[in-house]
């Protein structure tokens, strides 16, 4: 079986398209399948819309995603897990493509991603570069990573001394433990962050990362672009 886990907060607005797209994505696999949004204590309408899409849903308060994303995998019953973020867009093809690469022995991976709607040209550039940095290093990003389950209990779950770049960690301990994938497939993921900020907010927030780097990475003061108050995206027609 093939679990879906998906963290989520106050994510009302994107998480059914990404739901529905990700019911047809895995029914296309033809394998079967769960869904498992791990609501991280939202206060809107996140975890109805999830029950409301079919998805089963896991309360916790964490407000830090590697616990999120390991609570979700706690909760789950498949033996292949595909990690997805809430304002992913995921296609039948690369869901089959994970699946695929684990039954031949992967254990784990990632794939291509672009951003969805207009973000600036800076946003395109920092696109382009991550994904060809990933696929270079052999990296999954956050918003598409998959693994076997006996993989994920061997390298000890996502990091939760991490509050952003669990996924880079966890790429890490996946290939010491075997074969990890980059698949030529890709996700659409939201550009709402490029769109609602500015590029010398975004681009200041990347520069004191690596500055403070590791430190930066242990604490969620100066990580608002991910935990602060979230701003409206541009784009959204609700």
């Amino acid at each position: 079986m093939i679990s879906i886990i998906i963290p989520a907060y106050n994510e009302e607005l994107v998480l059914g398209r990404a739901l529905g797209a990700l019911d047809d994505a895995a029914r296309a696999s033809g394998q079967p399948f769960e869904v498992v949004v791990v609501d991280d204590a939202s206060t809107d309408r996140t975890a109805d819309v999830a029950r409301e899409h079919g998805a089963r849903v896991v309360s916790v308060n964490h407000r830090q995603i590697a616990a999120t994303r390991n609570a979700g995998a706690r909760e789950s019953v498949g033996e292949m897990l595909i990690f997805v973020d809430a304002d992913t867009v995921v296609s039948g093809s690369a869901v089959r493509a994970a699946v695929e690469a684990m039954r031949a022995g992967a254990v784990g991976g990632g794939c291509a991603y672009r951003y969805d709607g207009s973000v600036p040209l800076y946003g395109r550039l920092l696109e382009s570069l991550a994904v060809h940095l990933f696929r270079a290093l052999g990296l999954a990003n956050g918003c598409f990573l998959f693994c076997t389950r006996e993989a994920f209990h061997s390298a000890g779950g996502f990091d939760e001394d991490l509050f952003c770049t669990e996924e880079v960690a966890m790429s890490r301990a996946l290939h010491r433990r075997g074969r990890f994938v980059v698949l030529r497939e890709s996700v659409a993921t939201s550009g709402r962050k490029l769109r609602a900020h500015s590029s010398r907010e975004v681009l200041g927030l990347l520069a004191r990362l690596a500055l403070n780097w590791p430190k930066s990475l242990r604490q969620r003061r100066g990580l608002e672009l991910w935990y602060g108050e979230r701003r409206s995206d541009p784009e959204s027609t609700a």
